[in-house]
């Protein structure tokens, strides 16, 4: 089967162009679309080239021993809603940079993207920043071309940084894969080369507003930022949410928890929490089956692994076969919000994935996928779904459905969203009302935000730079 991420035609009339302050943005990324297309053929996983398939385990690796594995994963969760599964996981142990290059053009912060097409990506070519590598990637292991700019964070002076942390990606999918995080000043006058342009933050922010537009990558880097820039780079507050959320932004506004009591919480959650997660054989786990076209699950939900070959232009590598994870069915990541004292606090959840390095991280209010929720036991539906789908609209304070990381994962989207609440009762064991502000500290340090959570925070922040 063959797709082309790049359509070869627009329409006469772009509905986002009229009164859009924008529109140069989309047109631009359309034409990146248009002139350099990727080709993505789903093939069978035995044909991969480069890649090899152990006889005996079904382990998937790169030939070069780099890049990362399909392995198996064996996990336990006593006393969970589901205490025991086996499922096929990513294992690539480098830590890459995703890296944001920014420079002040007077009170006004500008970073450098770059419009990159990834395999998985929805509609190709996406938003993404100035640097989006692996080490595979920079020390030259597909033999392509070097890496735009890498010089920028491999080395920077100190001076220059303005956010440096190792963050996670999905713990679901991935096995304790974490990137580098970064946004580096510069006082260079760089012009941009084909594929890349300066944006300013709030160009940005309101960029995210829009269905795959923004790649995920972005996301967890722009909610790195401190709160307390992105909060002044926003124009005046519209209305009594926007306020709230400002207040929210504010370091030193008030807070139904103090963030020692919300430290406490998290580490007393990963304390009682036991996790086993033991890396096995594909080939022999429960309730998957391993073919020579994909490895699926017997019910035909959760996720599937498929192979496939691309064909790109504009990219350090020309063309390549890789293995990739297909989500069976649209995600749904969601905050509760509601206003306190008149400061806006979003229901955080402290979340067991078996892929994260410390057992929990502070996800959404709602993190599934729908779909699957049928097969697993009743004790498993998210607590607040039917509070987020039956939202509505006029609660609904953001809605977009955004792709998650498109270089392993083949269309995995999900709606994301932010509803309005004026229940504030509704925190348990493992359920605390937090401020953006007490997120931004925490996003200061690895392994407490999940990357679901980023990405909404993120999105909430550009609330601020609504048009």
């Amino acid at each position: 089967m063959t797709e082309t991420t790049a359509p070869t035609w627009l329409p006469q009339h772009d509905p986002l162009a009229t009164a859009d302050p924008d529109a140069d943005i989309h047109e631009w990324l359309a034409g990146w679309r248009r002139r350099a297309g990727m080709r993505v053929d789903v093939v069978p996983l035995a044909g991969l080239r480069g890649w090899r398939q152990d006889a005996d385990t079904g382990v998937l690796a790169h030939g070069s021993g780099r890049f990362f594995r399909v392995e198996g994963l064996s996990v336990e969760v006593p006393g969970a809603a589901v205490p025991r599964w086996d499922q096929p996981v990513l294992h690539q142990p480098e830590v890459g940079i995703l890296g944001l290059l920014a420079r002040r053009d007077g009170d006004t912060l500008r970073v450098l993207v770059q419009a990159k097409a990834e395999p998985g990506n929805q509609d190709g070519h996406q938003i993404a920043p100035t640097v989006q590598a692996t080490r595979s990637n920079w020390t030259g292991v597909h033999g392509g071309r070097p890496v735009p700019f890498l010089h920028h964070f491999r080395d920077p002076d100190p001076r220059r940084v303005l956010v440096d942390v190792r963050q996670s990606e999905h713990g679901s999918w991935f096995l304790r894969k974490r990137n580098r995080n970064m946004v580096v000043l510069t006082d260079e006058d760089i012009v941009p080369p084909p594929g890349f342009r300066w944006l300013s933050l709030a160009q940005l922010h309101r960029l995210l507003r829009h269905d795959d537009l923004v790649n995920m990558d972005t996301r967890t880097v722009l909610s790195c930022l401190p709160t307390e820039l992105t909060a002044r780079a926003a124009g005046p507050a519209q209305d009594a949410f926007t306020a709230a959320l400002r207040r929210s932004c504010r370091p030193g506004t008030g807070s139904r928890h103090r963030t020692g009591e919300l430290l406490h919480w998290i580490t007393d959650v990963r304390s009682r929490t036991e996790v086993g997660a033991d890396r096995t054989a594909l080939r022999g786990r429960a309730a998957w089956h391993l073919g020579e076209v994909s490895l699926r699950h017997d019910s035909g939900l959760f996720f599937e692994v498929i192979g496939v070959d691309v064909d790109a232009e504009g990219r350090e590598v020309a063309s390549w076969s890789q293995p990739m994870l297909r989500p069976c069915g649209q995600g749904v990541v969601a905050f509760l919000a509601t206003r306190l004292d008149g400061v806006l606090h979003v229901l955080a959840h402290a979340r067991v994935e078996a892929g994260f390095v410390d057992v929990v991280e502070l996800a959404p209010t709602v993190q599934c996928t729908p779909a699957t929720l049928d097969y697993l036991p009743a004790a498993a539906r998210p607590p607040f779904l039917d509070q987020v789908l039956g939202a509505p609209p006029e609660r609904v304070r953001f809605r977009a459905v955004l792709s998650e990381e498109g270089g392993r994962l083949y269309r995995a989207r999900s709606s994301y969203l932010v509803v309005e609440t004026d229940d504030a009762d509704l925190e348990s064991d493992q359920y605390r009302w937090v401020t953006l502000h007490q997120v931004s500290e925490l996003l200061r340090h690895s392994n407490y935000v999940n990357v679901s959570a980023r990405s909404l925070i993120a999105c909430l922040r550009g609330l601020l730079d609504a048009a």
